[in-house]
């Protein structure tokens, strides 16, 4: 009775107890079962959120002083330069927690009807984080900066209907420039973190009406107060990140190139790291499909997982067991690898046969719905052949072709951050 009362007469305590229940499977407790990507993810969020607040005092968001501003933090002995370090390392970070946090979610298991509308949740952070994120790049105003911009807004164009006009609306105009800046800003400080901390305290309040983590049925026996056990479980975590961002931070600065130039673009021009898969896409598919009906359909299909029937695989034992994690580690090693060879074959022979194409009809069937189809047609063949012939369950083949899809994803990617040169030309080192 006394401790429900104390609890209750706490505003932090009744803050903790609103995003966890008063007691968690011990279970829920190992490290390995989440890794703490979600925890992790949170911690990153309040770090960025307290960095960008300090990096306010001495930021300017106009094209004639922003650029400047950024310089000044870094000189004399400002620990301005060390915050914004924080910042820019910390934001590149999430990103790739949060795409890891979601893969655990589905190899865990975590998809059941109690959650599955938190895995819709889930994929929506994915999405504001990699657009506050976006809106970021452009702010230090540097050619990074803005040809990364440029080249994606340009790439936003291609989306059927509403391309040019979304694209217009986030330049503020034809071309990115002082409204492009404006925009960006007032997106980043205002619009993206008020939706985080809304979007993030449901997501948590909805992991605790689903009981906490993912666990197996029969460990539900043994249960343990959350304070202090979870929660000291949690700042540990935390602080072990906080710690090495810092640390990461101090040793290595955040990228700044010359002043932004409209007039000289850089060769090659890239997007942001997180968008070169899409860059990459965009050169062996028809602007269409790269930009708009292939990401459409993968996020459609990634929305309908736990909506399917039997797609949900053993709770809380990763990849369903030890077979099942050697088959995912081969699925994820095979899509990465065989990007490469099917990249360099359709740069070398099928595009440059079909470089006298210049009828558009042609090739939007040939850069895109024919190749589409083919991908489409690989997929189900590769699934009938796990099921018909292999015997696995449906959970196990949707494993595989998500962890294939994976691969070929950061496969993509990979090719465009260091095997793209001058023009976009393709240079493998062998």
């Amino acid at each position: 009775m006394t401790e429900k009362t104390s609890s209750k007469s706490s505003p932090l305590m009744g803050f903790i107890y609103h995003l966890h229940p008063r007691t968690v499977p011990q279970y829920t407790l190992r490290f390995t079962l989440s890794f703490g990507l979600g925890g992790m993810a949170a911690t990153l969020c309040f770090i960025l959120f307290t960095t960008g607040i300090l990096q306010l005092l001495s930021y300017s968001a106009d094209t004639a002083t922003a650029y400047q501003s950024i310089i000044d933090m870094y000189a004399g002995s400002s620990p301005a330069g060390f915050v914004r370090n924080i910042h820019h390392w910390s934001g590149n970070l999430l990103v790739i927690l949060v795409v890891l946090h979601l893969l655990r979610v589905f190899l865990t298991g975590a998809i059941d009807k109690k959650r599955r509308f938190n895995w819709l949740i889930g994929i929506g952070l994915l999405l504001l984080i990699l657009f506050g994120t976006f809106t970021g790049y452009l702010l230090p105003w540097d050619q990074l900066a803005y040809w990364a911009v440029t080249i994606f807004t340009n790439m936003i164009d291609y989306i059927p209907l509403i391309g040019p006009w979304l694209s217009q609306l986030l330049r503020g105009g034809g071309e990115v420039g002082p409204a492009t800046l404006s925009n960006f800003f007032a997106i980043h400080i205002g619009l993206i973190p008020a939706l985080l901390v809304i979007v993030l305290v449901y997501h948590f309040w909805m992991i605790r009406k689903a009981g906490g983590l993912i666990h197996p049925a029969d460990s539900e026996r043994t249960r343990i107060k959350t304070v202090p056990a979870l929660i000291s479980k949690e700042a540990a975590v935390g602080l072990g990140l906080t710690a090495l961002v810092f640390l990461f931070s101090a040793l290595v600065e955040a990228p700044l190139a010359e002043m932004a130039n409209p007039g000289e673009s850089p060769n090659p021009a890239k997007a942001a790291w997180y968008f070169m898969g899409l860059q990459e896409l965009l050169l062996h598919f028809h602007p269409t499909f790269a930009i708009s009906i292939i990401p459409f359909l993968m996020l459609v299909l990634l929305a309908l997982i736990p909506f399917l029937p039997d797609t949900a695989l053993s709770p809380g034992v990763w990849c369903g067991g030890r077979q099942g994690r050697l088959r995912a580690a081969i699925s994820f090693v095979t899509g990465l690898l065989v990007t490469f060879p099917v990249v360099f074959f359709d740069e070398k022979l099928l595009r440059a046969g079909q470089s006298q194409a210049t009828d558009s009809s042609l090739t939007w069937l040939n850069r895109g719905l024919a190749p589409l189809l083919v991908i489409t047609l690989l997929y189900c063949a590769t699934y009938l052949l796990l099921r018909k012939k292999k015997n696995y369950l449906r959970s196990e083949c949707l494993m595989t072709l998500l962890l294939l899809s994976m691969g070929i994803i950061c496969g993509l990617t990979l090719i465009g951050i260091w095997f793209r040169g001058s023009g976009m030309t393709l240079r493998f080192y062998f």
